[in-house]
Formats: C-alpha cells, structure tokens, sequence
C-alpha cells in the first residue's frame, strides 16, 4: 500500500513539474525583448540616455537609462502588441521607431539616434 501511494505521489509530482514548464514554455513563446543602442549624431554612444517604450494597445510607458556603451533593453513584451519606441538625451530627441506584430524575432534590435532640436 505504501509503495503504490509513493507511485500516486511521485506521478503527481511530475505531471505537476510537467505542467508548469509547459506553462513557462508556452509564456516565452509569447513574449520577446527589443534592445539597442542610442547613438549621437557622430555614431558614438551615448550613456544616461532615456529610451521610452510605449504599448500602443494600453499606452502604458516603460523607460530605461542607457548603459555607458549606450545600450538598452526591455524584456517580457508581447508579441501580439505594437510598441514604440524613442529616446532624448539633453534637449536632444530620436525618431519614434515602432515594434510591430509582423516583426517575428524573438530578440528585435532597434538603433535609435539622438538628433538635437533647433
């Protein structure tokens, strides 16, 4: 008797196992990271830049101050959602770039260069 409990038991522990890195699969399969670097006008990186990531379906607003290479990174979007994406840097802007569905890399790299404003 004691020996088929510890067989129910173990069973049930790794179906438990089985389920939640199923669960952890299946929410990598839908999430991707954009990363990047933020440049000046000379090409060269820039550090303390703020790069802004913004979700167009719930217009909410992640930011993150770039490394001294320049260099950024968001993790855990969706990938059934378009983002968009600009930096500044001391009066000085990017274009907004936009991340959208249609773009299937699991890693989406997206250069952004500061341009002052006149």
């Amino acid at each position: 008797m004691k020996t088929v409990l510890r067989v129910v038991l173990l069973v049930l522990a790794g179906a438990c196992l089985l389920s939640a890195q199923n669960a952890k699969a299946k929410q990598e399969f839908n999430t991707r990271t954009v990363e990047g670097q933020v440049t000046d006008d000379a090409k060269q990186p820039v550090n303390g830049a703020v790069v802004q990531l913004e979700d167009t379906k719930t217009l909410q607003i992640r930011s993150f101050i770039t490394q001294p290479d320049g260099k950024y990174h968001f993790t855990g979007l969706s990938t059934n959602v378009d983002y968009q994406l600009h930096a500044q840097h001391d009066g000085a802007h990017s274009n907004t770039k936009r991340l959208d569905v249609f773009n299937s890399h699991r890693v989406a790299t997206v250069n952004l260069r500061l341009k002052k404003t006149k």
